[in-house]
């Protein structure tokens, strides 16, 4: 199947229009936001099935932000976990394939140790897996800016769970990694990260801006993935105009 494009939808948007762009921009894809407006219980699962397929593109989802599944809190991390498997459920019922979760936590840090949260976060991790395979969707965990587990952490989620990586550029660039250190993560783990968020950005900053008006060198991050590689990129731009989105598309087929 080899790389695939899309984008990933921002508050905002409607699913039918971006679906509809997608196809005009000849994308593979589209990564539907399931938060605010496009919550799973706001969704109709058959409308959002139907208008991808006649909008001929496939579908990806990022699952609800700020579900706390590391949390130190027992009834916190539960009901986050609830809802992550419901909206897993919603996502796979609307034809998604796989989903984006955040590798985070929003728990006071002067009061716990991040190793033993780390801990109960791959264990969330695990179970969210278990359920997804399931329902023959996959989970993409993603990189989140700070120490409690970006991108260098993620060997210790491939040895502990069956989850794939969702690597975002720019999250990554704010942990101090540049554009070749991003390539050589890219080259030891090409088999575990199936998915990226092609974040640009001018500085260790998370602008999410359109592909190609920042400093990161996206040649040399995806060089690792021009051969035999699986996977998706989706376009995380912090934009709703169009034209923005259609220049990110050419600007990254350029590349590719």
């Amino acid at each position: 199947m080899g790389i695939r494009r899309g984008f990933v939808t921002q508050v905002g948007m409607e699913y039918g229009d971006a679906f509809a762009r997608a196809d005009a921009f000849g994308l593979d894809f589209v990564e539907l936001m399931m938060d605010g407006r496009h919550v799973r219980n706001h969704l109709d699962a058959e409308a959002v099935r139907e208008s991808a397929v006649e909008n001929g593109i496939d579908l990806a989802v990022h699952l609800p932000f700020a579900l706390d599944i590391a949390s130190p809190f027992e009834h916190v991390r539960e009901g986050a976990l609830r809802e992550l498997l419901a909206a897993i459920e919603t996502a796979a019922d609307c034809g998604a394939e796989k989903g984006v979760v955040h590798a985070s936590t929003s728990a006071w840090s002067p009061a716990w140790e991040h190793d033993e949260l780390r801990e109960q976060l791959l264990d969330s991790v695990r179970e969210l897996d278990e359920f997804a395979g399931e329902h023959g969707f996959e989970v993409c965990v993603e990189n989140i800016p700070g120490e409690f587990f970006p991108a260098e952490r993620f060997p210790r989620l491939f040895d502990a769970t069956g989850a794939s990586m969702t690597l975002d550029t720019g999250h990554a660039r704010m942990n101090g990694l540049d554009s070749t250190d991003m390539a050589d993560f890219l080259d030891s783990h090409r088999d575990r990260v199936t998915h990226l968020h092609l974040n640009d950005t001018r500085r260790a900053s998370d602008e999410h801006l359109p592909f190609g008006a920042g400093t990161l060198d996206f040649g040399t991050i995806l060089d690792p993935l021009r051969d035999d590689w699986t996977g998706t990129l989706s376009i995380e731009a912090f934009t709703l105009d169009w034209g923005y989105m259609e220049t990110s598309v050419e600007r990254l087929d350029a590349l590719l």
